[in-house]
């Protein structure tokens, strides 16, 4: 959510930025808002007037009063009486406005900053940089789900009875190689000073809509029913929220935090639930990482987050790129964005297995996440990155560790997580 000054002083930057990201249904919403907080503002103006006006004659009755001047006291409260019907009156009319007003600022997208590139979709997105070698390979990767088959690593089958379409059961060392790389990506962000954390994994509709667009909402999140819960989708919701309506002292800054959980998501949308495989599911673990900082720093943050991710990779042998998201394809909270992405031998493409955001203010304002400063307290700036999710993780380290006889290499790093072995072979 933006700050409605800037709707005040420079609307045309809020509908040049709405251009940017295709939206230009919203643009009607600048001049709408434009007009309300006019509408609101002359309301605010009146009923201080009233009240000042109220406090005047509430003096001058008790001096009437004093005076014995009964007749004339009681039409100064009369008055008063009259003046009170109006306050009430306005004061319903601003509640009413001002909750229009937010409700409107809640769907203007933020400001993007001025480096993302314009483009309608993800097809625009722009490649910025490649990690590591893409090797050509003399044999064929076959399919992820037919390399996990081949450990008796993956049932589906027992899982669509279970639980339906878009589950899984992962076993053995496939259920461990995703433990192992968990539990390395979590001491790889404590070693950079990030505080671990497991955080609840339902939260309520208040942070929902503090963390994320309505849109985004309805298209992932899974509601309880009968109560005011969602099962989380990222731990990054519920660790954005635990700094709901807190001041937080500047020199206590930044705060940096690294949380597991599983994650749960509809899936709703073109892309449907995959059938065979587990690229795209309702359910898996991720390692996640947040920073809540000042407003100058969190493009330095940003750039350090997205490079721990990479590294990660790179030290499971697995080459990435990050993909910088054109202004189509940024969520309307965020600033700026990039998706580090996997090389698929067996695709010989690479596919997303992380994003990396900066939000803004705009969380920090929708939540009342503010920073204590010498000169007042001020919104403070949130930014999240995906360490690793499992599944994705998982189908990664499996085709880019492939060998031709059908054994995987466990890289260097997980292997003090899986007790010291370097190398799993198919069950024959």
């Amino acid at each position: 959510m933006i700050d409605i000054n800037l709707i005040r002083t420079n609307p045309e930057l809020v509908k040049e930025n709405i251009k940017k990201k295709f939206q230009d249904n919203k643009l009607e919403l600048v001049d709408k808002v434009i007009l309300l907080d006019k509408e609101n503002r002359n309301l605010k103006a009146e009923g201080d007037d009233l009240r000042a006006k109220r406090n005047a004659i509430s003096t001058q009755i008790g001096a009437l009063m004093k005076e014995k001047k009964i007749d004339v006291a009681n039409e100064k409260k009369l008055e008063v009486a009259n003046i009170n019907s109006r306050i009430k009156e306005i004061e319903e009319k601003e509640e009413k406005i001002s909750a229009d007003i937010k409700q409107i600022m809640m769907v203007i997208p933020n400001i993007v900053d001025s480096s993302v590139p314009v483009g309608k979709d993800d097809s625009e997105n722009v490649q910025l940089e490649v990690f590591g070698e893409i090797k050509e390979l003399d044999f064929e990767i076959p399919y992820h789900a037919d390399i996990i088959n081949s450990f008796n690593g993956l049932d589906k089958d027992s899982a669509g009875r279970t639980s339906g379409n878009g589950f899984y059961y992962l076993m053995g060392d496939c259920a461990r190689l995703v433990s192992a790389m968990l539990s390395y990506a979590r001491d790889y962000m404590i070693d950079k000073n990030f505080i671990y954390a497991i955080p609840p994994f339902m939260i309520r509709s208040d942070v929902v809509t503090g963390v994320m667009s309505f849109a985004e909402m309805d298209a992932m999140m899974y509601k309880i029913e009968g109560e005011d819960l969602f099962l989380i989708g990222t731990s990054e919701h519920s660790m954005i929220g635990k700094f709901k309506d807190q001041i937080i002292k500047e020199q206590s800054l930044p705060i940096t935090m690294t949380s597991y959980s599983p994650c749960f998501r509809k899936e709703v949308g073109a892309h449907g639930i995959e059938e065979r495989g587990i690229y795209r599911v309702h359910q898996f673990e991720k390692q996640e990482m947040i920073v809540i900082c000042k407003p100058e720093e969190s493009m330095e943050w940003y750039n350090k987050m997205w490079s721990y991710t990479v590294e990660i990779f790179r030290n499971m042998n697995i080459p990435v790129r990050t993909l910088e998201c054109c202004t189509g394809d940024l969520a309307d909270l965020k600033v700026k964005s990039c998706d580090i992405e996997a090389w698929s031998p067996r695709q010989k493409k690479f596919f997303e297995v992380g994003s990396c955001s900066t939000l803004g203010d705009a969380q920090a304002r929708r939540l009342g996440i503010r920073i204590k400063g010498e000169n007042g307290n001020y919104f403070a700036h949130t930014l999240n990155n995906t360490v690793l999710a499992s599944t994705r993780a998982l189908i990664a380290l499996l085709e880019n560790n492939y060998n031709s006889d059908g054994s995987v290499n466990i890289p260097e790093v997980l292997r003090p997580y899986m007790g010291g072995k370097e190398i799993i072979k198919p069950n024959k």
